[in-house]
Order: structure tokens, then sequence, then C-alpha cells
């Protein structure tokens, strides 16, 4: 059996999709919401199995990845999350790195000799590596233009994986990926008038125009922390509006809180792009908190918990 364990959002879809242009395989995929990260529990690995996990945290899933080991199934595991003590097994093909400059799909670019080198940067794009994103399409001599249409796409595949559950997304992630699956470059995709890319771009604007009226919590010199109404929208552009709200002041941290539909919150948390670090610090102190330095959330915060929230991320940037 053949299993696809990726995260529903930009990095995670088309770090699969790489793998599945390169060499096509018949499996099960296995995703969710973006936030969605404990995958490894949904399956039931048997010996011989082939796992892929794909921009999911190794230390949020080490129980069932020790599990899968220890049944004899075979995992490929690349990812540029939090990963803990990597186990040292012979069935373990693990491919992780941290650099803040780094996301899932580029390290599969990388495996690959680059093949889909412009999917990779899409990718890194919808992941808000933008600086990077930006080299790297340098170096295959992309204009301006170009460059902008990749990012548009990056970004609204990564803003279709927010949500508290999947019916607040426009596409299941496993659909999106069906979708991309027949185009070979990001740029046959977005000439092609009748493609998703143009359904995205829609929804997306749209969300964006509502997200205008956000209620801020919080703003000084060093962060910014704003709350946006309990509809599908706003859990929608939770990470998107974070990215954008980075890129417009680089030198804030910033934090979009939204409710979910478990009687809390859910947070989305942005480290200065001018110093990208403490993301993952401030939100692991939480319960339901993780990710990495630069870009990092907390799935479920209780609602008596937002003024620590705030007085921790403040405090930690301010110091």
């Amino acid at each position: 059996m053949y299993y696809d364990i990726f995260n529903g959002d930009a990095d995670g879809i088309i770090a699969l999709l790489q793998l599945q242009l390169a060499n096509p395989v018949d499996s099960i995929k296995i995703t969710g919401v973006k936030r969605d990260i404990e995958l490894m529990k949904k399956i039931t690995p048997k010996e011989g199995d082939n796992i892929r996990v794909l921009d999911v945290s190794m230390e949020k899933n080490k129980p069932d990845l020790y599990h899968a080991l220890s049944v004899g199934a075979r995992v490929m595991y690349v990812d540029h999350h939090r990963a803990g003590t990597i186990p040292e097994h012979c069935n373990l093909f693990a491919h992780i790195n941290l650099g803040p400059d780094v996301c899932t799909s580029l390290i599969v670019s990388d495996i690959l000799n680059r093949r889909f080198h412009l999917w990779a940067i899409t990718a890194a794009y919808g992941d808000n590596l933008i600086s990077k994103a930006n080299r790297e399409a340098d170096t295959l001599g992309l204009t301006e233009q170009e460059k902008s249409k990749l990012k548009a796409l990056g970004t609204y595949i990564n803003y279709n994986g927010y949500g508290s559950d999947i019916t607040d997304l426009h596409f299941h992630p496993v659909a999106l990926f069906n979708a991309l699956l027949p185009y070979t470059s990001p740029f046959e995709l977005i000439a092609d008038k009748h493609s998703v890319y143009y359904q995205l771009e829609r929804a997306y604007k749209a969300d964006m125009l509502s997200a205008e009226s956000a209620q801020i919590l919080h703003e000084c010199h060093f962060t910014k922390v704003i709350l946006l109404d309990d509809k599908a929208w706003s859990r929608r552009v939770s990470g998107v509006l974070s990215n954008e709200l980075a890129n417009k002041t680089p030198h804030k941290a910033h934090a979009v809180i939204t409710y979910n539909n478990k009687g809390s919150y859910t947070v989305s948390v942005r480290a200065p792009l001018s110093n990208k670090q403490g993301a993952a610090h401030v939100c692991s102190q939480f319960t339901t908190g993780g990710g990495r330095e630069a870009a990092a959330g907390i799935n479920e915060l209780k609602v008596d918990h937002l003024g620590l929230f705030i007085e921790t991320l403040v405090g930690y940037y301010t110091a």
C-alpha cells in the first residue's frame, strides 16, 4: 500500500505534486486543513507499506512514525518544521531542513534535481518566502510579470488551506491537488482560463476585501494583533492576511486571531521579516501551539488566555 500524507497548504500540495509528476504512484492521500498536522494517526500502516509524509511536523507525529517503522513500513519524511530528535532507522528516509528560507517543496525540488522547480518557486511564494522565491526565480531568468503570477498562484493555493475544518475551504486539498496535477508547469495552469487559478483568485479577492474591517486589539512599534469576525471567510484569510501584514511592515511581528468552531481562538503568528525568529517560541508556550521560528500558530487558544498571549507576544519582541 502507498500512502501520501501531506499538509493541505501550498507547500504540502506542491511538494506532493512534484513527486507525482516525477513518478506517478497510485496512493491513498491523507490531508486536511493547514492546521490539521497530526496526520499519521489517520492510517493503519502494515509491513511493506510505503509512506511519504510531506510538510507536517515530525515532532507532532513522532508516536505514529515510530509505530509505522516498528511494523515494517518504509517512510520518506520531508519537512521544514520542528522535528525533535529524528529516529535512526533503516526504513526512515528523512529530509529535514529547518532553515528560515526553506520550505518542503524546495527540498523536494532538490531531491528531484529541480525538474519542476517552477512549482517549487510557486510554493515558496505561497509560504511567504518572497525573497527566497525571487532569488530562485532569478536563476531561471523569470521576468517581474512572471514572478508576480507565480506569487499570486502560490498565495491562492495557500489561502485555500486555511479553515477550522474542510467545510470552510473552497476546495478539499485532495481535489485541489488533482486539479493541479495535469499541469507540468504553473504557467500552463495560469494560461488555462478555465483552471482553478481563476476560481481561487475571485474568492481570495472577495475575502480579503472583507478583512479590511478587522479589529485591532493591540499595536505598537514592535507588534500588531488583530481579531477577525466569526465567519468562514475570516478563517480562510487568517494565514495569507498574516503574510500580507508582515510584508507591509517587515519590522513588526503580527498575530491574526480568528474564532474557531470549538469555542476558542485560532492564532496565526508571523515574526518580523527583518528578524525571522521567535514565532514558534511564542506559540509553543501554549497548548496546541507550534510551527517555525518565522511563522507559527496556535490551533486552540482558550478565550481567557487571549490577554496572556498578547502579553507573551509583546514581551518577546520588546525584550
